[in-house]
């Protein structure tokens, strides 16, 4: 009896100890860069759910200082809409199996459309413009993910995903990343040798791309050029199954993984997880102060308040 009762003693210790590391919805390897992160009473908070596949959070402001989130229900084929005040309602009925999204410098969405092979914008009064369709006269692939420096140029990746499924035929040679200047529609590739480019964001002073690589199973990072041309790079972390990423206002990355949404320091250490019940597929700052992780997984929209302000 006293052997089971010391047995149980060390269990429960070893418990505790690792309670010290781990809660219902945290995962921290570094406990005091974690704390500069994460509030110690937030939580993972499911807003809704009974949706098909989202993806491409983006959160839009309004001048009252409220605002409403963008995200895509790629195979609902439907861009949905989520505020406080009112949930989920429907923001396009048809979307072509819209993707990723963000805005413009003018705050209009920019939208990767799965179906329609393209890279579009909508204003704000709802008129839709294809911005890019094709590359050197051939169909694009599937544009998947993009992001708007502060020049005004739209980088967006172009893997298969969505293609092959839906039955068309690839016409591009490669699945690469593209820069798109939107008043002259010129199309650059600046990375060709990917194998399924995902998730893409620039780091707060832009001296940096951070580029998921799903097949790969690694985020890269390339030094930005002044010319808008990147260097060879090189891979910043390994994490398995890395789809959408974004950078803090401090320069730390956030990537959905198959158990959450892992946060790196600049220096690619992880510094913990963010777990969520179901695989995120990408993610996005908002609310307010842009202190609002918004975390699109399968099925559902989650959220988690933060310390710290999205770029």
């Amino acid at each position: 009896m006293k052997k089971i009762i010391c047995l149980l003693a060390v269990v429960g210790l070893l418990i505790l100890a690792f309670g010290c590391a781990s809660t219902s919805s945290f995962k921290i390897n570094d406990k005091e860069e974690f704390n500069k992160i994460v509030p110690r009473n937030s939580k993972v908070k499911k807003l809704a759910g009974g949706f098909i596949f989202t993806e491409g959070p983006v959160w839009i402001s309004e001048d009252d200082g409220d605002g409403f989130l963008i995200f895509s229900d790629i195979q609902g084929n439907k861009l949905r809409k989520w505020s406080s005040k009112d949930g989920v309602s429907i923001f396009r009925e048809i979307s072509n199996h819209a993707n990723g999204n963000t805005l413009d410098l003018q705050g209009r969405l920019i939208t990767c459309e799965h179906g329609s092979r393209t890279v579009t914008r909508t204003d704000k009064n709802g008129k839709i413009t294809t911005l890019i369709s094709r590359y050197k006269g051939k169909k694009l692939n599937s544009p998947n993910d993009p992001v708007v420096k502060s020049d005004g140029t739209i980088w967006f990746t172009d893997p298969t995903y969505g293609l092959l499924d839906s039955g068309e035929r690839k016409e591009q040679p490669k699945n690469y990343v593209f820069r798109l200047d939107p008043e002259t529609r010129k199309i650059t590739p600046v990375v060709n040798n990917f194998s399924a480019p995902n998730g893409i964001c620039f780091s707060p002073d832009e001296k940096k791309l951070y580029i998921a690589d799903t097949g790969e199973g690694h985020i890269r990072v390339f030094n930005v050029k002044s010319n808008n041309r990147l260097d060879k790079g090189k891979i910043f972390c390994d994490i398995g199954m890395p789809d959408g990423i974004r950078c803090d206002s401090e320069g730390r990355l956030y990537s959905s993984a198959m158990d959450g949404v892992h946060i790196f320091s600049p220096d690619g250490s992880l510094i913990g997880k963010i777990l969520v019940p179901e695989m995120p597929a990408n993610l996005g700052f908002g609310g307010e102060n842009n202190q609002t992780l918004f975390i699109t997984a399968r099925t559902s929209l989650y959220a988690v308040k933060l310390k710290v302000k999205g770029k």
